[in-house]
């Protein structure tokens, strides 16, 4: 019996003791983890960014002179112009710490000194500096190449050393359409950020001339008059001579939308800009949008960017108060075969022998046939904002929110 009571007691002690060292070895894991993630004993920080270490030069230069704020701000407690991108997140010493941020230089932006006070003791704060960018060298980036953000933060006097992180600089031609943002509570949700399609609209290009004294030329319109004489069908036949002077210049379809962009945080497509599509006379579905969306907006015609899953068209108002709404399907302004479009009607069959001229009104007139069907059926999601769905007047409105990127 006595024997008994003993085992009984030793296995209560051996149960006790294992209490005893779980609770130690998690109030130990606890600690740890506490320690490597706040470091609220050690002055250190990091470079931390919400577009997994890319920036858009289209980003950047259509923001420039805007208070919008397209890329949300990481979640956390922020300080300074989330319009950077690029941030140091640091834990608070003490209530009112003085931090100080300087950024080496780099080609795409001068060196750079920012100071922060930080109101609360122990809590971590995302900041972000502000950044000297060289707006020339961003907006001639052809292509993504690797530059190194280096940090150097002082705390109140005391300097907290150096950081380096690579981050991609991206070519002037992608465009940012979305992004993955990490939530508080470990999920995440995708950003659109398709607004950035009206930074290569650009309604002010020294090119811009050029192309409208050719379509004058035509003598299809003498002047362009926007909405000012008032009728749908003088707003048409100024459109269709810039379809008309462009079909001239033998614009060909290329279907190029590549971006070399490889990443599960943030997305991109490959847009020309309205100086490139000149120059090459090639484009695809959104190069021929916003091409036209800037040869519209240049002669007061109030133009739309739609786009759907794979596929972007342009439509424009027929009336200055912006309410009859057509579309051009802009693929349609290269070499076609019109039965591609329209399987049933066999038009090609019937092309032989016609003019320049009758060619391209016709393939003006069916361009807005196409584009109106195709808009007919994804109005409803369109609408509804969906995603993967765009619906974007190149307004004064949206102009105060995102300028051209000045290519």
């Amino acid at each position: 019996m006595f024997s008994r009571l003993v085992r009984i007691e030793r296995r209560r002690f051996v149960w006790r003791l294992v209490v005893v060292v779980s609770a130690l070895v998690m109030l130990v894991s606890a600690v740890t983890i506490f320690v490597m993630v706040r470091r609220p004993f050690v002055d250190d920080y990091e470079i931390v960014d919400p577009l997994g270490g890319n920036f858009f030069p289209s980003a950047i230069l259509s923001l420039a002179t805007t208070d919008a704020q397209i890329v949300q701000p990481m979640d956390g407690k922020c300080l300074g112009n989330a319009k950077s991108g690029v941030a140091i997140r640091l834990t608070s010493p003490k209530e009112g710490a003085i931090v100080r941020i300087e950024l080496d230089e780099t080609p795409f932006y001068a060196r750079s000194a920012s100071t922060f006070v930080l109101p609360e003791k122990g809590e971590e704060y995302i900041i972000y500096p502000e950044i000297l960018w060289r707006y020339e060298a961003l907006r001639t980036n052809q292509q993504a190449e690797p530059i190194n953000v280096v940090a150097q933060v002082v705390v109140d006097g005391k300097d907290w050393g150096q950081r380096n992180r690579t981050f991609s600089m991206r070519s002037v031609n992608e465009c940012l359409i979305g992004y993955v943002k990490p939530l508080a509570n470990g999920k995440t949700t995708f950003v659109s950020t398709r607004l950035f399609y009206a930074a290569y609209v650009n309604e002010e290009h020294p090119l811009i001339d050029k192309v409208l004294r050719e379509a004058l030329n035509t003598r299809i319109v003498k002047r362009f008059q926007g909405y000012q004489v008032g009728t749908e069908a003088s707003v048409n036949q100024q459109v269709y001579a810039l379809w008309n002077v462009l079909q001239k210049r033998k614009f060909r379809y290329s279907s190029v939308s590549y971006s070399s962009l490889s990443s599960n945080v943030v997305y991109a497509q490959r847009v020309r800009t309205f100086e490139d599509a000149l120059g090459s006379s090639q484009i695809n579905c959104v190069d021929g949008s916003v091409l036209f969306a800037s040869l519209l907006r240049a002669i007061n015609i109030t133009p739309v960017l739609v786009q759907i899953p794979g596929h972007m068209f342009v439509g424009y108002y027929t009336d200055a108060s912006r309410k009859n709404l057509t579309f051009l399907e802009t693929t349609m302004i290269g070499d076609i075969d019109l039965d591609d479009y329209f399987p049933e009607e066999k038009l090609d069959s019937t092309m032989q022998g016609k003019s320049q001229g009758e060619m391209s009104r016709l393939t003006f007139e069916k361009s807005k046939e196409y584009a109106r069907r195709k808009y007919a059926s994804v109005e409803k999601q369109v609408k509804a904002n969906k995603q993967g769905y765009l619906f974007v007047e190149i307004s004064k409105g949206v102009r105060r929110k995102i300028q051209s990127i000045g290519r």
